[in-house]
């Protein structure tokens, strides 16, 4: 898998690569960056010419400051296909990136030829709304705050929540991704880019993969994306939470090769 760079839109872009074949464009999710596909890819790799892209705000890609609605993430996307001289390919998005991706295949239908969601985000859900209130003293650049964490890292450095906090005020530190849409989504009016209104626009074969188990992307999210869309699929992969591109890499590689033949 190689590391690569380019300009998309004024901006730097790093990409993965990895395989021969058809080219298939690969955006990841929140929290994460185009590495994240790696176990998808390996089987993958053998039949298309796999590049996952680091997303706007993401990884080793340029971290402007701009609000991060996802139009704004859509169009680095749009421009960094220009960049490779791709005027219309597959296009696969997990989570947050099937948000960016579905967008894309609004605003540009031309530049996506087949799309495949993987519990993608991008629903409007009113229940999301305060779940994670507790987190925002993890927001503040405060060294109180990372003083409290070493602290509590030390006495408790045996306790897998503190790891976890601790990586997460890491995330959000790193990712202006991540601020953007905690410090900004906090209430059901902020909700300006979801795409549940505009699933009609997209006309592309689409494959909408659900994981049975996923805690954070409700199953009626991916059912809301396959109902909205007309030529929209919907598959379920048995048993798999969210982290199913890890824990399920070799089916959900499975169901896109079948997908995208």
């Amino acid at each position: 898998m190689q590391s690569k760079r380019t300009i998309a839109g004024g901006y730097e872009a790093a990409y993965w690569e990895w395989g021969e074949g058809p080219p298939l464009l690969l955006l990841h999710g929140f929290f994460g960056c185009g590495t994240g596909w790696q176990p998808v890819m390996s089987h993958l790799a053998p039949h298309f010419r796999c590049v996952a892209l680091d997303l706007l705000g993401f990884g080793d890609s340029a971290k402007p400051d701009i609000a991060y609605h996802i139009n704004e993430a859509a169009a680095f996307v749009r421009d960094f296909m220009a960049a490779l001289s791709w005027h219309g390919v597959p296009v696969v998005g997990y989570s947050y990136g099937g948000w960016v991706a579905a967008a894309l295949a609004i605003q540009c239908p031309s530049l996506v030829t087949q799309l495949a969601l993987v519990a993608p985000a991008g629903i409007r859900d009113d229940d999301f709304v305060g779940r994670y209130d507790h987190l925002r003293p993890l927001l503040w650049r405060s060294p109180l705050v990372d003083g409290a964490l070493a602290i509590a890292r030390w006495v408790g450095r045996t306790s897998p929540q503190i790891q976890q906090i601790c990586e997460f005020r890491t995330a959000v530190q790193t990712q202006p991704v991540a601020r953007a849409l905690l410090c900004r989504r906090l209430r059901p009016e902020d909700a300006v880019d979801t795409v549940e209104q505009d699933l009609h626009r997209i006309q592309t074969p689409t494959w909408v993969i659900a994981a049975a188990a996923d805690r954070t992307i409700p199953r009626w999210h991916c059912e809301t994306y396959a109902q909205g869309i007309a030529a929209a699929r919907l598959q379920v992969v048995p048993d798999a939470g969210h982290d199913l591109l890890q824990t399920h890499s070799a089916r959900v590689a499975q169901i896109l090769r079948e997908a995208l033949a």
